[in-house]
């Protein structure tokens, strides 16, 4: 495996494959945690850690090219758990190192781990720091995503250690963009974006936009695969992921109990497949929210069905509205629908979600006592069809 992103700068991270969950993500092609070592005539950096259970692949890694007492520099970019985790360890591994972070890692840091022994060197927006023949600066990137976020720039050699930014939930053996399936690579990082990024769109447009004076030749990210060729691909996604922008696509998402719901999503979706858009049909015992809001975040407008349980929603229902409304997608046209028995109230608690998303409301909520007549049906249609409509008009 090729670790070496330029002479004396290696990754020395760890690949885990097997992991299925990152706090509610579901990582179905797992994940890596990217560590990299810079040495420098006069210094030798670690930037980043990597998960607890992994510490001792990312020793070993580190070990393979330089002896633990030779690090100098810890730089930790973000107390993240699933990238601090090891710090103690590595820590306590390297005597002579000094952790790097600003002010406000290092309050997290002392809130997760005893750092009460550690030796910290506080670094400011836009501060260098000298490795000998190579300088690495600093920026803050707050709320990308959490309040102590910064990135790494590694200045001769034109590598920005990017933290979560552009990054994706992808075990592969191959490290470099150029060297994995593009197709996979961006499919992960739209899911990434969706479920980790979204709802810190604004503070990420902002830190991209300070960094944009920039040279980049590399863009070394904590998770999945490392930018060399295909830089400006993942970019361009950003600014297009980072307004929601819609394409016209229409997605109808719903729960059932007897087939009431299924039968009207069913109506909604030959209204709109009547016009020439993308229409995506998602019955939410098969689909998990990691999907969903992925195909949420880029379509025009979208319909959630439920029916009426104990004068509710239906808890699968109500679990994947609490999920999307945690991540903001913007800029939706939508509407609820739903059967009921003798309280019609799930499909209205559904379009109250929508009003607190800041969706425009197509239609009132599509209600219908047991099961869908042919009115109802038709009804249903229609509203596929304006669904459809306005999926078009962002042509």
């Amino acid at each position: 495996m090729n670790t070496e992103l330029a002479k004396n700068v290696n990754w020395v991270g760890y690949v885990d494959w097997p992991v299925r969950d990152f706090h509610g993500y579901q990582t179905k092609r797992g994940s890596s945690y990217n560590a990299y070592l810079v040495q420098g005539n006069d210094k030798v950096a670690l930037i980043d850690t990597v998960k607890a259970p992994y510490v001792d692949f990312l020793l070993d890694n580190v070990r393979a090219l330089r002896p633990l007492d030779q690090v100098d520099i810890i730089v930790c970019n973000h107390a993240e758990p699933d990238h601090s985790g090891a710090l103690p360890a590595v820590v306590k591994a390297c005597p002579n190192a000094v952790v790097v972070c600003n002010a406000k890692c290092k309050d997290a840091l002392s809130r997760h781990y005893d750092t009460a022994d550690w030796r910290f060197q506080i670094v400011k927006e836009g501060e260098t720091l000298d490795l000998g023949g190579r300088t690495l600066q600093f920026f803050d990137t707050v709320m990308c995503h959490w309040p102590e976020s910064m990135v790494t720039y590694l200045v001769e050699e034109e590598i920005l250690f990017s933290m979560d930014c552009f990054g994706q939930h992808y075990a592969t053996y191959r490290r470099f963009d150029d060297e994995a399936d593009m197709n996979e690579v961006m499919q992960e990082a739209k899911t990434y974006y969706a479920n980790i990024v979204l709802p810190y769109a604004q503070p990420v447009a902002n830190a991209a936009k300070k960094l944009s004076t920039l040279k980049l030749r590399i863009v070394a990210p904590s998770h999945g695969v490392i930018w060399r060729s295909h830089f400006d691909q993942i970019f361009k996604a950003y600014l297009d992921w980072h307004v929601s922008k819609p394409t016209p696509k229409v997605i109808v998402f719903y729960s059932t109990m007897w087939q009431s719901t299924r039968h009207m999503a069913e109506a909604i979706v030959q209204g709109a497949n009547e016009s020439d858009v993308c229409v995506k049909l998602f019955d939410l015992k098969a689909v998990g929210d990691t999907e969903l809001i992925t195909e949420l975040m880029d379509c025009a407008a979208f319909a959630v069905g439920t029916p009426t349980l104990n004068q509710s929603l239906m808890p699968r229902v109500a679990a994947a509205l609490t999920y999307i409304r945690g991540l903001k997608p913007a800029g939706k046209k939508a509407l609820a629908f739903g059967s009921y028995g003798w309280a019609s109230k799930g499909a209205q608690e559904a379009e109250t979600y929508l009003k607190a998303f800041g969706c425009e409301l197509l239609v009132p909520a599509i209600t219908c006592r047991f099961a869908p007549d042919a009115e109802t049906l038709d009804k249903c249609r229609e509203a596929g069809r304006l669904l459809a409509q306005a999926a078009l008009a962002v042509k």
